[in-house]
């Protein structure tokens, strides 16, 4: 396969499910990982896609949603040090509401594996509420809110956003699709927006869980901005602009080291 017919498989790919990995394209082009980095590289130059750890996603403003599963593998290092770090910000006995997302869920597995049968968790991500449930040994409550089910097994919609305004947490780990200084929080999935909304709403603290790939990324439906944050927990390849923003916006940064993939 020629250069430009890899690179229109990749655009296609990312575009299709929102995301791309390097592992599984060279693994089905049978070429070496390097030859799918050039290729995202000259996309990436093209301003067709945007490199994150792992592989690429689109590089500009969509209403696109990504798979749960396209996302899982996605920087998972920085995603797994993120969980890490925001499970030691939840406090004994305290309520806290999970957002759906692949990096929520690594929280909420944290979580789980350590036993923190002392929580009440407030969740609209159908993956949240399973790695609660399979936790061995004694478990928290988990609440679950009704809603449709999104590609990210999102529960939303009306059902979820009346059930969210009858409750209030003391700490919401929020993901989020898109981190932006003038866009602040965004997501492709309007009724996800909506529904993301309704959880910042019924949150005493707001952590923001997103590894740094999110930042300048885009989505159509907008349900916060940078003031809204109080802590943001992501990888130490943050931009030095974005650490300033995040500064300016009185947020708290805390960043975890990550071993940088080659990209």
């Amino acid at each position: 396969m020629l250069a430009h017919q890899r690179q229109e498989l990749l655009l296609a790919r990312a575009t299709a499910d929102g995301a791309v990995r390097v592992v599984d394209v060279a693994a089905e082009l049978d070429v070496s990982e390097m030859t799918v980095r050039r290729d995202i590289a000259a996309l990436a130059e093209a301003g067709l896609l945007r490199r994150v750890h792992g592989g690429a996603v689109p590089a500009r403003p969509t209403a696109l949603e990504p798979t749960f599963t396209a996302k899982t593998e996605l920087a998972r290092e920085a995603k797994t040090a993120i969980a890490r770090a925001a499970a030691d910000l939840i406090g004994p006995g305290a309520s806290v509401a999970l957002s759906a997302g692949t990096t929520t869920h690594l929280c909420a597995l944290e979580l789980a594996a350590r036993g923190r049968s002392d929580l009440t968790v407030v969740t609209n991500s159908a993956p949240v509420a399973e790695a609660f449930g399979s936790a061995p040994g004694d478990r928290p409550e988990v609440v679950l809110t009704g809603g449709s089910l999104t590609p990210s097994r999102a529960l939303v919609g009306p059902l979820a956003v009346a059930a969210l305004a009858t409750l209030r947490v003391d700490v919401l780990l929020l993901g989020v699709h898109g981190l932006d200084a003038d866009a602040g929080l965004t997501t492709p999935n309007l009724l996800e927006a909506e529904t993301n909304r309704a959880l910042v709403r019924s949150a005493g603290r707001v952590v923001v869980v997103t590894d740094s790939s999110s930042w300048g990324t885009v989505g159509l439906g907008r349900f916060g901005s940078l003031d809204d944050i109080d802590v943001l927990v992501t990888d130490d390849a943050l931009p030095d602009t974005a650490r300033a923003a995040v500064h300016d916006a009185g947020v708290h940064l805390t960043l975890v080291p990550t071993t940088k993939e080659a990209r």
